[in-house]
């Protein structure tokens, strides 16, 4: 528990690299997660390989941890192995729908936590991709992932180079709801999110960004209508390509 409660996002690395047989320790440690049908939908794969990750990393904006970590894992909702499985046992697969995507999705996430979990008690440091599901297409042709298989999350993962700071978290009442859920009215907005929006480095950043409120920060910058949408749009047209829709 002390691990979880003390980690925190790792974006420098050493040059230490990960001994397979600890990669693989972890990976078959984590897919004791809980599973759809105990059906396990979901496949990784592993970049260790320098010209791969430079291959990589324009889907990711270019963040200097893909090409700086020793290893980049990324973990995918897959319902192509099990129709394969299917297929080769008389079986007639019906996993070409946006269901079944859920499902991979939420088994891969089971898996990539339990992952994230484990290789920090071991002292590896990770770093969660957001930019997957926003270009996984690129992701896709970089990987040659077939259909029925999307990209759900990378990590990055390797021995740390840095001890940043923890990030801020709301209290536990902000998000808790007893027996029915129970909508916000504006002094809970006020008591759960006015801590945060007082913290040193928030008000900085609303003023560097020239911003009246830390809000106006995702809504304007980092995740706005427009992107959304357009990424929004760009997720569907994976889904059909890769035959979940």
């Amino acid at each position: 528990m002390e691990t979880i409660k003390n980690r925190r996002s790792i974006r420098k690395y050493t040059r230490q690299e990960i001994a397979p047989e600890l990669l693989n320790e972890l990976l078959e440690t984590a897919a004791r997660a809980s599973t759809m049908g105990n059906l396990q939908l979901y496949s990784v794969v592993i970049t260790r390989d320098p010209g791969m990750k430079e291959k990589l990393a324009p889907a990711h904006f270019n963040q200097p941890m893909v090409k700086g970590a020793p290893v980049v894992l990324t973990f995918c909702a897959d319902f192509n192995r099990t129709t394969r499985w299917c297929e080769c046992r008389k079986a007639k697969p019906g996993y070409n729908n946006f269901l079944s995507f859920m499902n991979a999705a939420s088994d891969v996430l089971l898996l990539t936590q339990n992952f994230c979990n484990l290789a920090e008690e071991k002292g590896l440091g990770i770093c969660y991709l957001g930019t997957t599901i926003y270009n996984a297409g690129e992701i896709i042709e970089t990987l040659n992932l077939p259909q029925l298989v999307v990209p759900i999350a990378t990590i990055t993962v390797g021995y740390p180079d840095e001890s940043p700071a923890q990030t801020d978290r709301l209290p536990l009442e902000a998000f808790i709801h007893t027996e029915t859920y129970h909508d916000y009215i504006p002094e809970d907005i006020d008591r759960h999110y006015c801590p945060k929006e007082a913290l040193p480095e928030n008000k900085h950043f609303v003023e560097i960004n020239q911003k009246e409120t830390l809000a106006q920060i995702f809504t304007d910058i980092r995740y706005t209508k427009e992107a959304n949408e357009a990424m929004s749009s760009a997720l569907l047209q994976v889904l059909k390509r890769q035959g979940f829709m």
